[in-house]
C-alpha cells in the first residue's frame, strides 16, 4: 500500500511540474515579444523621417554563439552613433522555439531598433513558423530617411519550390508604389544568387528587378559566414556579405545625403 501511495504521489509531481518536462523543441509555443518586424519598422521609419545622412549596422548567422551576440550587442551599443540594425538571418541553427526566443531576448537589448531576415537555418523544423509568430513576414521593406530597404527572403531551397522564392510580385508591388520621398535602395537578403539554396533560375532576372529601384546602393546578405565584397553581375551593384558573429565582426555603413556612403568591418 505504501509504495502504491508513493508511486501515485510521484506521478502527481511530475506531471504538474512544469519545471520536470522539456517541451518538444518544435511546439512554437512562443512566450514574451511577437510581431517586431512591423513594431521596428515603425521605430525605424519615425525615427528617420525627414534625415538624409544616417548610420546602420549589420550582423548575421548568430546561431549558437550566444555570448558573441551578446557582446555584438554591447559594442553596437557602446558607439552611440548607430541608428538601426539588420540581421541578415540565421539567429538559429536547428529552427527550435527556444533559439529563436532565446536571440530575441538578446536583441531585445538593443538600444536602437533593429530588424531581422529569414536565414535557411531558421527554415529547419517548425522555424518559420516560429520566425513569422516573433516578428512577421519573411519579405518585408521599410523606408529610413529617403532610403527604401527591401528586404527579401531568398531560400527557396528551403521551400522546396512551393513558394515564390524570391517573390517578384512582392518587388513589384513595392516597386509600383514607392514614395516619392524614395530616392535611393538597399536591398537585404540571407542568401545571395548564385548559391545554391537561392533560386538560380531566376537569378539574373532577379537583378534585372532590382536594377529598376532608384539608385541602388548596394545589396547586403550572409549564410556563407565569410567577409566579401562582390560585383556578382558585373554591373556596378556590389553585394557585401556579413560574417557569421563567430568572426566577432559586424558592418558599418554610412548613408550619405551626397549619395555616397562608407563602409566598415568592425571588429568587436
Amino acid at each position: 500500500m505504501t509504495n502504491k501511495l508513493l508511486f501515485l504521489i510521484l506521478f502527481t509531481v511530475c506531471f504538474t511540474s512544469c519545471d520536470m518536462f522539456e517541451v518538444h523543441p518544435y511546439d512554437v509555443h512562443i512566450t514574451g515579444e511577437r510581431g517586431l518586424t512591423e513594431k521596428n519598422i515603425n521605430l525605424i521609419e519615425n525615427k528617420m523621417e525627414g534625415k538624409k545622412t544616417f548610420r546602420f549596422a549589420m550582423i548575421s548567422d548568430t546561431q549558437r554563439w550566444y555570448d558573441d551576440t551578446q557582446d555584438v550587442v554591447k559594442a553596437i551599443n557602446a558607439r552611440g552613433d548607430v541608428d538601426f540594425v539588420i540581421h541578415g538571418g540565421d539567429q538559429s541553427d536547428f529552427g527550435a522555439t527556444k533559439e529563436f526566443m532565446w536571440m530575441r531576448d538578446i536583441f531585445g537589448k538593443f538600444q536602437m531598433p533593429y530588424v531581422c531576415l529569414l536565414g535557411n537555418h531558421d527554415c529547419l523544423g517548425t522555424g518559420k513558423d516560429a520566425y513569422h509568430a516573433i516578428y512577421g513576414n519573411a519579405n518585408f521593406a521599410f523606408t529610413a530617411g529617403n532610403v527604401r530597404f527591401i528586404c527579401l527572403n531568398t531560400n527557396a531551397l528551403e521551400y522546396n519550390y512551393s513558394e515564390p522564392v524570391p517573390d517578384f510580385n512582392f518587388m513589384e508591388n513595392e516597386l509600383k508604389n514607392l514614395s516619392p520621398e524614395v530616392e535611393k535602395t538597399v536591398f537585404a537578403m540571407h542568401v545571395k544568387p548564385f548559391e545554391m539554396i537561392f533560386n538560380n533560375n531566376v537569378a539574373k532576372i532577379f537583378q534585372v528587378y532590382v536594377n529598376m529601384f532608384p539608385n541602388v546602393q548596394f545589396c547586403l546578405y550572409g549564410h556563407e559566414h565569410q567577409l566579401t565584397v562582390d560585383d556578382l553581375f558585373g554591373d556596378g551593384v556590389l553585394y557585401y556579405q556579413c560574417p557569421c558573429i563567430d568572426k566577432r565582426t559586424y558592418l558599418l555603413f554610412t548613408i550619405k545625403e551626397d549619395g555616397s556612403y562608407d563602409y566598415e568591418a568592425i571588429k568587436f
